[in-house]
């Protein structure tokens, strides 16, 4: 029976242009990985969760993705607040749009375009 949500794998070209985000915007932290043969980087995400950027080849790279990513595949993160992350985005020039429910949300792309929600629980 499913108990959990392990890791989520996100496809970046850049690792190290994907850290600064994940790492400086979001604050999360990396953990140790294995040699997979290829570059890239596991970040912890609450207790017993993590986001796994894979760097390899985007099979969507040409996708025309939509402009609010609460309508695109994304990956939904729990945030005590978003204030923090917000002015982040703003001081970092990164678009995000507000959730269009009325819920404490909001949504970006890291700099390979994957969608991010940030959702206050």
């Amino acid at each position: 029976m499913v108990v959990g949500l392990d890791h989520v794998s996100v496809l970046v070209s850049d690792l190290a242009k994907a850290l600064h985000f994940y790492q400086e915007i979001l604050g999360l932290s990396v953990q140790a990985r294995p040699n997979l043969g290829f570059d890239g980087a596991w970040l912890a995400v609450g207790q017993n969760q993590s986001i796994h950027l894979l760097c390899l080849t985007n099979p969507d790279a040409q996708r025309i993705a939509p402009a609010h990513v609460g309508r695109d595949r994304h990956l939904a993160l729990r945030v005590t607040t978003t204030e923090v992350i917000k002015q982040r985005l703003v001081d970092a020039n990164i678009s995000f749009t507000l959730s269009q429910s009325g819920r404490n949300a909001l949504f970006c792309r890291d700099p390979d375009g994957n969608g991010v929600e940030l959702v206050v629980t």
